[in-house]
């Protein structure tokens, strides 16, 4: 994943129950994915969030698009 993305998008049990957010505010990657998946645009979607920025937007979709291809694997039994 771009450097970025990972200085970007954080993980911390405390914001939004762990899941990828920008920058550890309360703004989860699969919100701004979703936004753009609906059809609104990058100004939209910073309208929406003044406080996020363009790199954020973009780290989100890099972050979302690298997580599609990881391979999620069973952990054998002992």
């Amino acid at each position: 994943m771009a450097h970025q993305a990972t200085e970007r998008i954080t993980h911390d049990a405390a914001v939004m129950g762990g899941r990828p957010c920008i920058r550890g505010m309360r703004v989860t990657v699969g919100a701004i994915v979703g936004l753009l998946a609906t059809g609104k645009t990058e100004d939209e979607v910073l309208a929406a969030y003044p406080y996020i920025e363009r790199e954020d937007i973009h780290a989100a979709l890099a972050f979302a698009a690298w997580r599609s291809e990881e391979v999620d694997l069973p952990l054998k039994a002992s």
